[in-house]
């Protein structure tokens, strides 16, 4: 039902329910790290757990891979050991929640990963796999290419700043035959939402680059001089990229990364025709930060080492980028209320997944409280 993310101990995690998904080994080897496998998760399992306490009887799965794109669930790019098309197909879905890279739909140059039109057309790609069983660009024996899949080869390799822009593949990608076999568990009345991601902390404040510390248990964040990690960074000054920095503080740009976000969830779902509307997740952060109800700026030192506050809520966990325990529970607090309809004010003092993963009475009233606001704000009845 839920990955959980690796620690030792519960507290500052996401791992719900507590103690589920593998525990960590012994540090045998820094080459490995003593958090890995390492996944992140546990919403789920809140989620679960929220529609449980409602008196509602859902049945929910996970199917994730870190740091992928829509395009690499649903063609299998990461490695062998995952199928993650496979798992779409396995059963019939009655509701689906799409999450992508986390800053993969915002405008080109302004993310790391930024691509827009990959991210849009693999949504409708997926989608449209989940309700029909094969996607429009695939032949009767479910064969097909990018270039037919993003409508020619010259679409295809246009990049993401052209004009119209494009996924920016290249010529080998794009034609490159993939076979689609067909999903025998399709559901035309499948309801499929977009999850709208948070903005980041890691693309507002200046920072360095960083690497998971493999003596940890959890893989905090240790400097990376030479920003090899994975990171946007320049390996002279050892800072990482950032990307929203137009406004003088650090809410006024986390809100522009939301707004961003919000208006690429927006024109997916109108363009798409298959998917039912956007979970904003996203929107619900901001509201907190703009509430001042967890902390807004300050994530990083003057040394540009994250700067944890002990006595705030912090959506963000220390690598600034993946959700706390806080932000966790904040965001199945919007997907409990967006899927269900039911208001997640209503879960009250007293809700046993914020009482098991140590959030307080208090934090969580107002967390459930942003969460219902936020739903409500965005044009959602709830009941």
């Amino acid at each position: 039902m839920t990955a959980a993310f690796n620690a030792i101990e519960p507290a500052g995690t996401n791992s719900y329910p507590v103690g589920s998904g593998q525990s960590p080994a012994a540090c045998v080897s820094q080459d490995v790290g003593c958090f890995e496998p390492h996944p992140w998760g546990g919403v789920p399992g809140i989620f679960k757990k929220l529609t449980d306490e409602a008196g509602l009887n859902y049945v929910v799965s996970l199917s994730t891979r870190n740091a992928a794109s829509l395009r690499g669930h649903f063609l299998n790019t990461a490695n062998t050991a995952w199928d993650l098309r496979g798992d779409i197909a396995s059963q019939k879905w009655d509701v689906v929640v799409l999450q992508g890279q986390s800053d993969e739909p915002l405008p080109a140059g302004k993310a790391k990963n930024a691509n827009f039109p990959q991210f849009s057309t693999y949504a409708s790609r997926i989608a449209e796999y989940i309700q029909t069983g094969q996607i429009s660009q695939a032949d009767t024996n479910g064969q097909t290419t990018e270039a037919q899949i993003f409508g020619g080869l010259e679409n295809c390799m246009a990049a993401t700043s052209a004009n119209p822009p494009g996924p920016g593949l290249s010529r080998t990608a794009c034609n490159a035959v993939r076979t689609i076999p067909l999903n025998l568990h399709a559901n035309p009345n499948a309801k499929i939402y977009l999850e709208q991601m948070w903005a980041r902390p890691d693309m507002v404040e200046a920072h360095q680059c960083t690497k998971p510390d493999l003596t940890t248990m959890d893989g905090t964040p240790i400097v990376d001089p030479t920003c090899s990690n994975g990171a946007n960074g320049d390996t002279v000054t050892a800072m990482n990229a950032v990307y929203y920095t137009s406004k003088s503080s650090t809410a006024a740009n986390l809100n522009d990364i939301t707004a961003d976000m919000r208006t690429a969830m927006n024109t997916v779902v109108a363009s798409s025709g298959r998917l039912a509307g956007v979970v904003p997740v996203g929107d619900a952060f901001q509201r907190a930060v703009d509430t001042s109800v967890v902390k807004t700026s300050g994530f990083y030192d003057a040394a540009g080492i994250y700067s944890v506050s002990p006595t705030q809520m912090e959506l963000w966990w220390k690598d600034r980028t993946h959700a706390s325990v806080y932000g966790s529970y904040l965001k199945a607090l919007v997907l409990f209320g967006r899927l269900t309809g039911k208001n997640p004010a209503a879960l009250g003092i007293g809700e046993q997944a914020a009482a098991d993963m140590g959030i307080s009475e208090a934090d969580a009233s107002t967390l459930q409280k942003i969460a219902s606001d936020s739903l409500r704000a965005a044009g959602y009845p709830l009941e």
